[in-house]
């Protein structure tokens, strides 16, 4: 690295897996951006404090994924750093930006389902049914919230662990439900919600794709990207159903990110390219 060198990087644990660097790679590349790089760096939860304290002055932005969403909030309210009113609404931050001694937070995934969800349907999206109740089951559901939406159900494996991600949605629904996430042959499709839009955040392996005809969504929100496309996506391209996948989701708060490390603009579908060659390489384009 030389005096010149800007650094970037996306964190968390795992991180091996992450199309960030593609993308990032590819919109300095557009932006002409010579001595910028950005990599995957693994940061188990509970170092988050020690890495971001072992940076030096070339460090600019970072991306983070699980599990560092939340522990950011902490962190940043312990060291007195500015956060986005919507990175504190979403329950969590997935952006770092150096501001001098310190460092700011925020949310782009929130914006970027908003967008990425416009990008491919104009319908209502009044009642939402979600499945999983991590950070970015906040952060989609709050983006439906803001879209209009006033009926939210998390289906969920735990309801403890899902109880923060109910406050952050309790705050933009009206009485949102948490239900039992029920194994496809246990499962009465009566007992399922109807809903305009489904969202699911959950793996591949742990997806029920016979829950989008039970639920009539007319859009799958698919969180995920790899491995592509998921039962659930399937069952939407063999339904008709609007998608949303996780690498719109993907592309949609990377370009945001960009716009906040560089101060200047990508077009989406730079991104988008980036990301769908990087898939196909893996060998799932």
């Amino acid at each position: 690295m030389t005096a010149s060198t800007t650094r970037c990087a996306v964190l968390g644990d795992p991180v091996e897996h992450s199309l960030s660097p593609a993308l990032h790679r590819a919109a300095y590349a557009w932006l002409g951006l010579e001595g910028w790089h950005y990599d995957p760096v693994r940061v188990p939860g509970g170092t988050l404090p020690d890495f971001l304290d072992g940076l030096g002055p070339e460090w600019r932005g970072l991306s983070l994924t699980m599990p560092l969403k939340r522990e950011l909030l902490a962190l940043a309210g312990e060291r007195g750093w500015e956060v986005s009113g919507r990175a504190w609404s979403a329950g969590g931050a997935n952006t770092l930006v150096r501001e001098g001694g310190g460092w700011r937070g925020d949310n782009t995934d929130l914006p970027g389902a908003v967008a990425a969800v416009r990008e491919r349907h104009d319908g209502p999206v009044g009642r939402v049914l979600v499945l999983g109740g991590g950070a970015t089951a906040a952060s989609i559901g709050l983006a439906l919230c803001d879209l209009g939406a006033r009926e939210v159900t998390l289906l969920v494996r735990s309801a403890d662990r899902a109880a923060e991600t109910l406050r952050t949605v309790a705050a933009h629904a009206s009485a949102p439900d948490v239900r039992a996430l029920e194994p496809a042959a246990t499962r009465q499709d009566g007992g399922v919600p109807a809903a305009d839009v489904l969202v699911s955040t959950v793996p591949a392996g742990a997806q029920d794709p016979g829950l989008l005809a039970a639920c009539g969504a007319a859009l799958l929100f698919e969180a995920v990207y790899d491995p592509w496309p998921t039962p659930l996506a399937a069952a939407a391209l063999d339904r008709g159903t609007a998608l949303v996948s996780g690498l719109d989701l993907l592309v949609h708060q990377a370009a945001l990110q960009v716009e906040q490390f560089t101060g200047r603009t990508v077009p989406v579908e730079v991104l988008r390219s980036a990301g769908e060659a990087a898939l196909a390489a893996r060998g799932h384009g």
